[in-house]
């Protein structure tokens, strides 16, 4: 008796989960099938609105001038910055060369990058 009672076991134990499992995928579609129509109902009605406002006229007061303190903007609002002065590119050696010591003194530039810089300076003037 007790082989033929797991063998029912098992296929009843089988076939419930395939029930459940059944069943939901089935609420699981239904809900995915209500969420879609819902979508596309409220997507068809959105677009309705939106075809019926194309044909109204524009709303009082649209394209006319602005109100007494509404006046055009300052001058320069809305420009770019000023372009800061390029330094002069003939400026002396002996400013270069003083520049180049004020940063070598603050740490800025290596032994190496100092004397490479003061070579370049040197050589171009």
């Amino acid at each position: 008796m007790f082989a033929r009672r797991r063998p029912l076991l098992r296929a009843a134990a089988v076939g419930g989960t395939a029930y459940v499992a059944g069943k939901h995928m089935a609420n699981k579609q239904a809900e995915q099938q209500y969420t879609d129509e819902d979508q596309e109902a409220r997507l068809s009605a959105l677009e309705q609105q939106q075809a019926a406002g194309y044909g109204q006229p524009p709303p009082p007061g649209y394209g006319q001038p602005p109100p007494p303190g509404y006046g055009p903007p300052p001058p320069g609002y809305g420009q770019p910055p000023p372009a800061e002065p390029e330094p002069a590119a003939g400026s002396s050696i002996a400013d270069q060369l003083n520049q180049l010591v004020e940063l070598h003194k603050q740490g800025a530039l290596t032994d190496e990058e100092f004397a490479t810089a003061k070579a370049s300076v040197l050589g171009s003037g």
